[in-house]
């Protein structure tokens, strides 16, 4: 296995309905690319592994605990294990990188897709 891989080339998994991830795991993270199709609903969860995020395109109206805001290009959003979160896409959908602490061993049970061209970048 290489240590360099390119977007592209990476399967995607429709994880929930207009939330598409591109997923890389390490030993000890898992780095997403995630492409969220306008209004998306993400409904209240929590899970064991840390995440941090950041916007690269569109925004994302988020809520964190008790703690809301809507976050665009560049906004970052840390959530600590076993934390509830939601969110939603605006309206023209978000890209976003997520990042999760242990990896994200679920997704494995997430069907992959045949690898296409990324919207972003």
């Amino acid at each position: 296995m290489s240590a360099f891989d390119d977007l592209a080339s990476v399967p995607p998994q429709q994880l929930w309905a207009g939330y598409l991830a591109r997923a890389v795991h390490g030993e000890q993270l898992t780095l997403a690319v995630v492409e969220i199709e306008p209004g998306a609903a993400l409904p209240e969860h929590h899970h064991a592994n840390e995440q941090l995020g950041l916007v690269l395109r569109g925004e994302l109206h988020f809520r964190v605990g008790a703690e809301e805001r809507t976050v665009g290009p560049g906004g970052v959003w840390r959530i600590a294990s076993e934390t509830a979160h939601s969110a939603t896409a605006g309206p023209e959908g978000a890209v976003v990188v997520d990042v999760f602490s242990p990896p994200r061993d679920d997704w494995s049970a997430f069907e992959a897709e045949a690898p296409r061209s990324p919207v972003w970048p």
